[in-house]
C-alpha cells in the first residue's frame, strides 16, 4: 500500500507502486492531460517517476513556475534535436534554462545565421507536432562516455567524463535524438507549443577564452500563446528603450575599446549624473550621514584580512609598487572601517553613518559587459552604519523607509523585497547568523513589507535584504541592499567604548540605495524611454527664436532662467521654427520656449510641454515658477 498526500491535505491510497502520471489520471482526465511533471517530497520529477513509498505529491502543470521551467528545459532539448536533424555534423554541448527562456551551445564548422534560426525554429515546430515521448534511461558513467564518443559527441563525452567514476548518468530520448540530462522533462514534445528562437551569440567552451568559440542559440518558451506574445511585445518595447541606443541618440555617453567597461560621459549625460549624485548627497545630509572618501588602492593584506581576497581576487585589478601588492577596491567597506578606527569611539557616537560616492573597479569578463549597466568601473552611493546590536532593528526600519522615499522620487513605487540568507561558504558562527537574519526579517515586518526568502544567497559575511524595482514594462532591477555584518569589524579589530567602559565590537550595516550610479542611470533612461522628468533632464528648457530679430531677447531669457539654477539652452539657428521644435522634441526636452515678436514685445514666452502640449503664453516669472514646482515636487513628467 502506498499513501499519497496531495497539496490540499487529502490522501489517496494505491495497492502498489504508482507513477506520477497514474496519480494524475486517478484524480481526473483534465489533470492527467495537463500534467507536465510532479513534485514528490519537494523534488521535481518526470510524470513517469515511480512512487513506491508514502509520499507527498503535487502535480505540476503549465500554470506553475516549476512547470514553466520544465517547458523551457525541454524546449532547449527540442532545439538541439532540430539542429542535429538539419546539421548532423554539429556537436551539442550544454543547454540550460535561463531567465525567460533557454540557450544551447553548439560546435559547428561555421557560425549560424539568422536565416538558420528560421529554419531551425520551423523544424522544432514540426518535431513538436509529432508528440514524441521523452523517455529516460540510466547508464554507468563510463558506458555513457563511450556511447557519446561513438556518436561523435566529444563535448558531451567530456562533460560526462568529469563526473566522478562509478556514478550513473541519466539520458533522455525523443525520437532519433538522445541527450545527457538530469531532467525532469515534459512527457512528450507535443507539450511544447509556444516558443521562439531569439538571437545568436558566441560563447567559449566552459567559459575559457583559450577554448573553442561555440555557437550559442537563445530562445524563449512560454505556457500560452498570450504569454509568449506579451513577452515578445515587452522585448520590442525594451529595444526601443535600450539605454545604449538612447545614449547615442541623446548624446549622453559612450563606451570605447580604449577603456573596456568604462564610461565616457558627455556633457548632457554628466548633467544627469550630477542631478542624481547631488540628490543623493542631500539624502546623506538629511538623514545623518557623514560623507567620506577613501583611496582607490589598498594593500593586498587588508583584502586578505577581510576575506575578500579569497572570494573576489579573480575580479580584482591588482598592481605592485616597491615590492608591495595592491588592489583597486572592488567595494568600499574596508576603507570605511579604517576611517571608523581613527580616534576613540564611544557608544554615544553610535549609530555612526558614513556615506561615500565610492568609485570601484571589478574585472568583469568582456562578454558580460553591457553598456553602462554592467561595467568594470562604477560609482556606488555606498554607506556603512556602525551601531550596537540593539540599534540594528531601528536602523534597518529607518533605512527601508528612506529607500522607499528615494525610489518614489525617481518614479519607482513597485518594490520587491527579498531576504538572502546564509550561504554554504561563509564566515562567522551560526549564532551570529541567527541574530543577523532575525534582525532583517523583523525589520521588514516592522516596515509592513511583504517579502520572500532567498536561501543561501547572502554575502559571505552576512545576510542581506535585496530591494528590487519593477519598471514600466515589467522588468526587475535589483538595486538597493542592506546587509548585517558582525564579522568584518572583528577581522579588522574595530571597537568602541561601551557604557560599561569596556571595549565592544560594533555591528556594521552595509547599505546602498541606487547602487551603481551608472547602472541606475541606465535603468532611469530605459524606464522613461529617455524622456527624463524635468528635475533630472540634462536640458530642462530649450529657447527657440522664430527670426533673428528675437535672438537677443532669447539670450536674455536663457540667462534669466540659468541664473535661477535651471539647465537652459538656446537654439538661435536660422532654421524654420517647425524644424527646431521637431528636432528638440526628438531630444525629449521637457519644455520648449518659442519666442516671436509678440512674446518679445510683451516680455513673455510661449511654452510647449513635452508631448506637444501647448501651455500658452506666460511671463518668464510664471514659467520659472512652473519649472521650480516640477523640480521641487520631483514630478514624473
Amino acid at each position: 500500500m502506498v499513501q499519497i498526500t496531495l497539496p490540499d491535505g487529502s490522501q489517496r491510497n494505491y495497492d502498489a507502486a504508482v507513477t506520477v502520471a497514474e496519480v494524475a489520471a486517478s484524480i481526473g482526465t483534465g489533470l492527467a492531460k495537463a500534467a507536465l511533471a510532479g513534485k514528490v517530497n519537494g523534488q521535481v520529477v518526470d510524470t513517469s517517476f515511480v512512487i513506491d513509498k508514502d509520499s507527498s505529491l503535487a502535480i505540476i502543470t503549465a500554470k506553475d513556475a516549476d512547470g514553466l521551467e520544465v517547458i523551457r528545459h525541454s524546449t532547449a532539448h527540442l532545439l538541439a534535436y532540430a539542429v542535429k536533424e538539419i546539421f548532423p555534423a554539429a556537436q551539442v554541448t550544454i543547454g540550460p534554462v535561463i531567465e525567460n527562456g533557454f540557450f544551447y551551445d553548439f560546435s559547428f564548422e561555421r557560425p549560424f545565421t539568422l536565416e538558420d534560426l528560421a529554419v531551425i525554429e520551423k523544424r522544432m515546430t514540426a518535431l513538436a507536432a509529432k508528440d514524441e515521448p521523452l523517455v529516460r534511461r540510466v547508464l554507468p558513467r563510463d558506458e555513457a562516455v563511450a556511447y557519446f564518443k561513438g556518436l561523435g559527441e566529444h563535448y558531451k563525452a567530456e562533460i560526462i567524463a568529469s563526473i566522478p567514476a562509478g556514478e550513473d548518468v541519466s539520458l533522455y530520448r525523443e525520437g532519433a535524438f538522445e541527450d545527457l540530462c538530469r531532467g525532469p522533462h515534459v512527457p512528450s514534445t507535443g507539450k511544447l507549443k509556444h516558443f521562439k528562437l531569439m538571437k545568436l551569440a558566441g560563447a567559449y567552451w566552459r567559459g575559457d577564452h583559450k577554448n573553442e568559440m561555440l555557437q550559442r542559440i537563445y530562445g524563449t518558451a512560454w505556457a500560452t500563446k498570450e504569454d509568449l506574445q506579451q513577452h515578445l511585445t515587452m522585448l520590442e518595447e525594451a529595444e526601443k528603450r535600450d539605454h545604449r541606443k538612447l545614449g547615442r541618440e541623446l548624446d549622453l555617453f559612450h563606451v570605447d575599446d580604449h577603456a573596456p567597461g568604462m564610461v565616457f560621459w558627455h556633457p548632457k549625460g554628466w548633467a544627469i549624473w550630477q542631478a542624481v549624485e547631488q540628490y543623493m548627497r542631500q539624502v546623506y545630509r538629511d538623514n545623518g550621514y557623514q560623507e567620506v572618501k577613501g583611496p582607490q588602492l589598498l594593500d593586498k593584506g587588508l583584502w586578505e584580512k577581510t576575506g575578500h581576497w579569497d572570494k573576489y581576487r579573480d575580479n580584482m585589478f591588482t598592481t605592485e609598487s616597491e615590492k608591495r601588492d595592491y588592489a583597486l577596491k572592488p567595494m568600499n567597506c574596508p576603507g570605511h572601517i579604517l576611517i571608523f578606527k581613527q580616534g576613540l569611539k564611544s557608544y554615544r557616537d553610535l549609530p555612526l553613518r558614513y556615506g561615500e560616492f565610492g568609485q570601484c573597479h571589478r574585472n568583469e569578463a568582456t562578454g558580460g559587459l553591457h553598456g553602462i549597466m554592467r561595467v568594470r568601473g562604477f560609482t556606488q552611493d555606498d554607506g556603512h552604519i556602525f551601531c550596537t546590536e540593539d540599534q540594528i532593528l531601528a536602523e534597518c526600519v529607518a533605512y527601508t523607509t528612506l529607500l522607499q522615499k528615494v525610489y518614489a522620487d525617481f518614479g519607482f513605487k513597485n518594490i520587491i523585497y527579498k531576504i538572502a540568507t546564509r550561504p554554504e561558504q561563509r564566515i562567522g558562527s551560526d549564532e551570529i547568523w541567527d541574530k543577523a537574519e532575525h534582525a532583517l526579517i523583523e525589520s521588514l515586518r516592522a516596515s509592513g513589507c511583504e517579502f520572500e526568502l532567498s536561501p543561501g544567497e547572502g554575502a559571505f559575511y552576512g545576510p542581506k535584504v535585496e530591494y528590487t524595482l519593477k519598471d514600466a514594462i515589467g522588468r526587475h532591477w535589483q538595486c538597493g541592499t542592506i546587509q548585517v555584518d558582525f564579522s568584518m569589524p572583528e577581522r579588522l579589530d574595530a571597537d568602541y567604548v561601551g557604557e560599561d567602559s569596556a571595549r565592544h565590537r560594533p555591528v556594521m550595516l552595509h547599505r546602498a540605495i541606487v547602487g551603481s550610479l551608472e547602472r541606475f542611470i541606465g535603468i532611469l533612461i530605459e524606464e522613461t524611454a529617455g524622456a527624463l522628468p524635468t528635475w533630472l533632464a540634462p536640458v530642462q528648457v530649450k529657447v527657440l527664436n522664430i527670426t533673428d530679430a528675437q535672438a537677443e531677447y532669447a539670450r536674455n531669457v536663457v540667462k534669466t532662467l540659468q541664473n535661477q539654477g535651471f539647465r537652459v539652452e538656446a537654439d538661435l539657428r536660422n532654421e524654420k521654427i517647425t524644424y527646431k521644435i521637431r528636432e528638440h522634441s526628438m531630444q525629449k526636452v521637457p519644455y520648449l520656449v518659442v519666442i516671436g515678436d509678440k512674446e518679445m514685445a510683451s516680455g513673455a514666452v510661449a511654452v510647449r510641454a513635452r508631448g506637444g502640449q501647448d501651455l500658452g503664453v506666460m511671463s518668464i516669472a510664471e514659467f520659472a515658477q512652473k519649472i521650480s514646482a516640477d523640480v521641487t515636487l520631483k514630478s514624473i513628467v
